[in-house]
């Protein structure tokens, strides 16, 4: 079955050329004007990513994205108008996976969705592929995609916070610059003044309890990059 593509925007012309071209790309597509016609589309059946307006009609796309996505890990894109990065940033830190600047290329959009629906989707575990990761206390596993933390509390993950976070088991006590972990997660290369990496890992960091100030845990590299600086062992 095509993955279900869900577009919430109150411009009905642009989600009806979104719809056009995204279901002659292999999508089932579904557009709504606002937060009501999003948790409706939800509760009618699975949806594989939304596509979510910052600038909407009742609630705004960022108080949408932070409800979601304390409910589902359902990968988000998030649309925004403004120019301004504080605005893509909040987005970000609210739990959207990618965010595009308006007029943007559909082309990029599709891009963007393809690559975000392979990283969600978890791989076939392999013979001898790890099921478990520990590091510092905690334990990621990776058939459930739960993190549990040293004292025993399921702490949720969105599915960017997950991506990163296996990056990082997968390169333990290696420094790994913004361009090396945006296109091992995103598949992209880092824009000019792009922070959306330093965004994931501070968001990361509160997941993990990881004071930056005196990280244990994911430490910063001046002029370098992220690295995990914990032990990392893993389980079959």
């Amino acid at each position: 079955m095509s993955d279900h593509l869900l577009i919430v925007d109150d411009d009905a012309g642009l989600r009806e050329l979104l719809a056009d071209y995204l279901g002659r790309s292999g999508f089932r597509v579904t557009g709504v004007a606002d937060g009501r016609g999003l948790w409706a589309a939800l509760e009618q059946g699975p949806v594989d990513l939304v596509i979510l307006d910052l600038m909407l009609p009742g609630d705004d796309g960022l108080v949408l994205c932070r409800n979601l996505r304390a409910r589902s890990p359902i990968p988000i894109i998030m649309l925004t108008a403004r120019g301004d990065d504080t605005d893509r940033i909040v987005g970000l830190e609210m739990g959207a996976d990618d965010y595009l600047p308006k007029p943007f290329n559909a082309r990029e959009l599709l891009a963007r969705i393809k690559s975000i629906l392979r990283r969600a989707r978890s791989a076939p575990i392999e013979a001898g592929e790890a099921r478990r990761f520990h590091f510092a206390g905690w334990t990621l596993d990776t058939d459930s995609r739960q993190l549990v933390a040293p004292d025993g509390v399921l702490v949720p993950l969105g599915a960017s916070e997950y991506r990163i976070l296996r990056v990082f088991l997968d390169h333990p006590q290696r420094i790994l610059n913004r361009d090396q972990l945006l296109d091992l997660t995103q598949g992209r290369e880092a824009m000019p003044f792009d922070r959306s990496i330093d965004v994931q890992v501070s968001r990361l960091r509160r997941r993990l309890r990881d004071d930056p100030r005196e990280s244990a845990i994911i430490k910063t590299v001046r002029n370098e990059g992220y690295l995990l600086a914990a032990s990392v062992s893993r389980e079959s």
